[in-house]
Order: C-alpha cells, then structure tokens, then sequence
C-alpha cells in the first residue's frame, strides 16, 4: 500500500456533511486534539465553517487525512488544522496535503503559517523538515501547561509580493 498511496492519492475538497463527519471523528480520536481537547462536535464545527477551505486526502473511498485553511483574518493563510489518520501516518499524505495548500496559498500570499503544540515534537519537526521556521510562542494558549509554537514558512516579504 506504501507505494499505492504516493501515486494513487487524490487531494480534493470537503464537499458534503459525511466527509466532515468522517474527518471530525479523525480529528476526535487521534493525538494531539485528545490532549487539546478538541472533541468531535469542534472538529466539527472548523470543518463545515464556511470561511475555512478544507482539503481531504483520499484513496479509492477511504479519506487519508484532512487539511483546514483560513485564508482571512490576522494569519492570511493559516494553516488551522492538519490530520492524518494514525494508521496512514508515515506515508507522505501530511507531505502531499501540506504541498497542495501550500501552493494555493502561495498563488495569493507569501506567508503560510501554522501552529503546532509544544508536545507535539513529531509534528515540530515535520514542520522544519518543510521549511518552516518557529517565529514565536503562544504559552497556556489552548491548554494550561502547553504552549502553541507558531511557525511560518515564506516566499517573500509581504511588499515584494504585493508588488507582483
């Protein structure tokens, strides 16, 4: 299946209410939202909010894994969620998904940003291994005793983009 996925993926958009509620029980039962205590009725409500692009990863009839965008607000082109199912995890899906929004976000605005817990080192370094690079730290922001590591992974300066 390994080599399956890398070339039979297909990344498309959420489109109908099983897909969220596919997605949010993903979200519901899988690390770090059960530490964050996010459970499946929030993953729920990112993933059908309309001001939020959400890109699933699909094989055959099975959803990968899931990737919410905003492209609005403070952090234009916030990367607000990202998940891939634990059995699928290792396997380049997060790669493909997070190379599909970066580019969408790249064709408006030179800046993606994410968030990524500081207990989550896996996830940290899958980060940096993309490119990001950490810009700041949010303490206590989601849950007491955690904090929230931004990062950013940038093309240009926002005026040298501006001026294209």
């Amino acid at each position: 299946m390994k080599g399956k996925i890398a070339t039979d993926i297909v990344v498309r958009r959420l489109k109908d209410m099983a897909d969220a509620d596919t997605c949010a029980r993903m979200m519901a039962e899988s690390e770090p939202w059960i530490t964050l205590g996010r459970g499946y009725d929030e993953g729920l409500a990112i993933l059908t909010d309309a001001s939020r692009d959400v890109y699933l990863a699909q094989l055959d009839s099975s959803i990968l894994g899931f990737v919410v965008v905003e492209m609005d607000g403070a952090f234009t082109g916030y990367i607000k969620s990202i998940c891939v199912a634990p059995e699928h995890r290792g396997r380049g899906v997060g790669v493909l998904l997070m190379s599909y929004v970066e580019n969408k976000i790249f064709e408006e605005k030179p800046n993606v940003f994410i968030c990524v817990s500081s207990f989550n080192e896996g996830a940290k370094r899958f980060y940096i291994k993309l490119g990001y690079e950490i810009i700041g730290e949010l303490k206590d922001f989601l849950v007491a005793g955690h904090s929230e590591i931004l990062m950013r992974k940038t093309i240009a300066p926002l005026t040298e983009f501006m001026e294209k």
